[in-house]
C-alpha cells in the first residue's frame, strides 16, 4: 500500500505550522494585557477590596449608612487631640530629621574621603531596616539600664530617663529618616553647576554669599521633598511610637491598633478612614511639589569636592573639620549607639558581665515554649517562608507595573497613581481592611471565600512591597534606547518577545535589587503582620521582638539581631545590584 501523497502531507503539516505560529502570536500580542489585567485582578482583592472594607466600615453601621462615625471622630475633642499629637510629633521628627540630614549631605557632597560611597550607599538603610528593630537599639541606649546610663553612671554623672517620652519618638524617628533627607540632598547638591558659582565669586560674592543666592535656591527643593515626605512616614509611624512612647503617647496608627485589639472595628475604621485622607492628601500635594521640580537637570560640572584632610590647615580650614568632626560624634550617637547597644545588650547578662544566656532563652522557648508563646525558630521559619512568598507575589507585580508605567497611552498617569497607592495607606490600615474583609470572609455568588494565616500576611506584605519594585524597575526600562526595541520589532520579535529578549535582561540588576527589596520589605514589616497574626502561629521576627521586649529586654535584643542579620543579608544584595543601576534607579 502507498502512502498519502507526500504533497499533501507537507501541506497539512505548513497549515497546522502556520496555526500555531498565528496562535502564539496571536497568545503574544495580548500576553502583556493578560498579564496587566491578572495583576490588576489581584491588586483589586488583596488591597482594594480590603481597604474598601475599612471605608464601608466607617460608613455603614447598625444595617444602614450614616457619617455618623466619621462626624464622632472628626468632632470629638479627644480625636482632634490624637490628631494634633500626631501632627505635633510628625513635625518636631520631621524638623529633627532635616537638622541632622543635612550636615551629612553637605559632607557627602563638597568633600571627597574613603569610604565615601560606602558610607552614602548605608543611606538606603531606612529602606530595609525594621523600625521595630530600630526601637529596641534606642530601648537598649537609652533605657535605664542602657549603655547611655552605664556610660553617664561610670563618669559619676545622674541617670537619664529619655523612654516613653517624646523625645525619644522624635530622636528615634530622625535616625530613620534623616538619612532619607541626606540621599535626596545629596544627589541634587551633587548636580549644582560650578560654572555658577564661579561666577558669582568672580562678580564679587564671597563664599557665603554665594552658597545662599546659586547654591541655597537650589537645594530648597531637594530640602522640602525630605522634610514632605518626613512628615508624611512620621504621621503614619507606628512601630517607633508603640514602643517608645506607648499608649500614653498614642498616634493615630497606635489607637487604630488598640482600637482592633478591643474589637471596636467601626471606631478604628473610622479613625483610619481620616488618618488615609490626611495621608493622601499630602501624597497628592508632595506629587505635583516633585512633578514641578523634576524638570530641573544636573549641572553642566559639577563641583569639585575639596579633601577632607587639608593640604594647609587655616583657621577656616580648622574650624570646617572640627564642624565635620563634631557632626561626626552625633552620627555615631544617634545612628551607630542604637545598633551597637543592641548587639551589645544581646551579648550582656544582668550583672553586666558576658553571656549567651539570651540566645540560649530563645533555644529553650523554642524547645519547651506552648502553644501561645512565640517560639523563636517559628518566627525565623515564617519571615523567610513569607519572604519567599511575598517575593513569588511581588516580583511579578513589580515588574508588570513597571513595564506599564513606562508606556506611553492614555490614561497611564492615573493607572500610575492606582498602582502605587499602597505605599500611601498605612500598614494598619491594610492590615485591618484584610482583617475584616478576607480573614473574616467574603460570600461570592453563594460561596463563602476567606484568606487566613500565612496567606493574608503574605499578600499583605507583597501588596506592601511590590511598589518597590516598581520605583526600582521602571525608571532603568524608561531609560532605555528605543531604537533597541524597534530594532528587535522590525526583525520581526513581538511586543512580549522584545521585553523578554532585550528589555529585562539589560534591567536584570535592577530586577535582582527589586526582589531584595521587596524579601526585605516582608523581612522588616510589621503594622499589618502584628494585627494578621494576633492569636495565630503566623507571628513573624518583628512580632516576636515587640512580644519579648514587652517582657524582657535581653532576648528581645538577641531576637532583633538575628533579625539584623537577616536584613543585613538583604542590604548587601539591593547595595551590589542596585549599584550597578548607576543611581538611576529609583531609590
Amino acid at each position: 500500500m502507498s502512502g498519502p501523497p507526500r504533497g499533501n502531507g507537507s501541506s497539512s503539516g505548513t497549515s497546522v505550522r502556520r496555526a500555531v505560529d498565528a496562535l502564539r502570536r496571536w497568545g503574544e500580542r495580548r500576553a502583556l494585557t493578560a498579564v496587566a489585567l491578572l495583576t490588576a485582578l489581584v491588586l483589586g482583592l488583596l488591597f482594594y477590596y480590603p481597604v474598601g472594607t475599612v471605608f464601608v466600615d466607617a460608613v455603614y453601621a447598625g444595617g444602614e449608612w450614616t457619617l455618623g462615625p466619621l462626624a464622632d471622630v472628626l468632632t470629638d475633642p479627644f480625636y482632634r487631640e490624637i490628631f494634633r499629637f500626631t501632627a505635633y510629633q510628625a513635625l518636631l521628627s520631621t524638623a529633627a530629621s532635616v537638622a541632622l540630614g543635612l550636615p551629612g549631605a553637605w559632607v557627602l557632597a563638597r568633600f571627597d574621603f574613603r569610604g565615601r560611597e560606602t558610607l552614602r550607599s548605608l543611606t538606603i538603610l531606612p529602606f530595609v531596616m525594621p523600625s521595630i528593630m530600630v526601637a529596641i537599639g534606642f530601648v537598649a541606649t537609652f533605657g535605664r539600664t542602657g549603655t547611655l546610663n552605664a556610660v553617664l553612671g561610670a563618669l559619676g554623672l545622674p541617670e537619664v530617663t529619655l523612654l516613653y517620652s517624646l523625645p525619644a519618638i522624635v530622636v528615634a524617628h530622625a535616625f530613620y529618616n534623616a538619612p532619607l533627607v541626606t540621599r535626596v540632598t545629596t544627589a541634587v547638591w551633587e548636580s549644582v553647576d560650578a560654572s555658577a558659582v564661579e561666577t558669582a565669586r568672580t562678580l564679587g560674592a564671597s563664599p557665603r554669599r554665594a552658597f545662599r543666592d546659586v547654591v541655597l535656591p537650589q537645594l530648597l527643593p531637594a530640602i522640602a521633598v525630605g522634610a514632605t515626605l518626613t512628615f508624611i512616614f512620621t504621621f503614619a509611624s507606628f512601630p517607633i511610637v508603640l514602643a517608645l512612647g506607648g499608649y500614653q503617647l498614642a498616634t493615630v496608627e497606635v489607637f487604630i491598633y488598640s482600637r482592633v485589639q478591643n474589637l471596636a472595628f467601626a471606631e478604628a475604621a473610622s479613625l483610619a478612614v481620616v488618618e488615609t485622607a490626611l495621608s493622601l492628601g499630602l501624597t497628592y500635594g508632595y506629587l505635583r511639589y516633585e512633578a514641578r521640580m523634576s524638570s530641573s537637570g544636573r549641572g553642566a560640572r559639577p563641583q569639585r569636592r575639596r579633601p577632607l584632610w587639608p593640604a594647609s590647615w587655616t583657621q577656616r580650614a580648622a574650624a570646617t573639620r572640627l564642624a565635620v568632626a563634631g557632626y561626626g560624634v552625633v552620627v555615631l550617637l544617634v545612628f551607630v549607639a542604637p545598633v551597637a547597644s543592641m548587639l551589645l545588650a544581646s551579648v550582656t547578662g544582668p550583672q553586666g558581665g558576658f553571656t549567651l544566656d539570651h540566645y540560649l532563652f530563645l533555644l529553650e522557648r523554642q524547645q519547651t515554649g506552648t502553644s501561645y508563646q512565640v517560639r523563636p525558630l517559628t518566627a525565623v521559619r515564617n519571615s523567610l517562608v513569607f519572604g519567599l512568598g511575598t517575593l513569588a507575589l511581588a516580583l511579578p507585580m513589580g515588574v508588570v507595573t513597571s513595564v506599564l508605567t513606562t508606556r506611553d497611552f492614555r490614561g497611564r498617569k492615573v493607572l500610575d497613581a492606582l498602582l502605587m497607592a499602597p505605599l500611601t495607606v498605612s500598614g494598619i490600615v491594610v492590615g485591618l481592611g484584610m482583617l475584616r474583609g478576607l480573614v473574616f470572609g467574603t460570600v461570592v455568588f453563594g460561596t463563602r471565600i476567606q484568606v487566613t494565616g500565612a496567606l493574608a500576611v503574605v499578600a499583605a506584605h507583597a501588596v506592601g512591597a511590590y511598589p518597590f519594585v516598581t520605583r526600582t524597575v521602571a525608571p532603568l526600562l524608561g531609560g532605555l534606547d528605543p531604537r533597541l526595541v524597534e530594532s528587535a520589532r522590525t526583525l520581526g520579535a513581538s511586543r512580549v518577545r522584545a521585553l523578554l529578549d532585550i528589555e529585562l535582561p539589560l534591567v536584570a540588576a535592577g530586577v535582582v535589587a527589586g526582589a531584595a527589596f521587596a524579601f526585605a520589605i516582608s523581612i522588616g514589616e510589621f503594622d499589618s503582620t502584628v494585627i494578621l497574626a494576633e492569636g495565630s502561629s503566623s507571628y513573624t521576627m518583628p512580632v516576636a521582638v515587640q512580644r519579648y521586649l514587652g517582657r524582657r529586654l535581653g532576648p528581645a535584643t538577641a531576637m532583633g539581631c538575628v533579625l539584623l542579620a537577616v536584613t543585613g543579608l538583604s542590604f548587601v544584595v539591593i547595595e551590589r545590584f542596585g549599584g550597578r543601576t548607576g543611581g538611576r534607579g529609583g531609590f
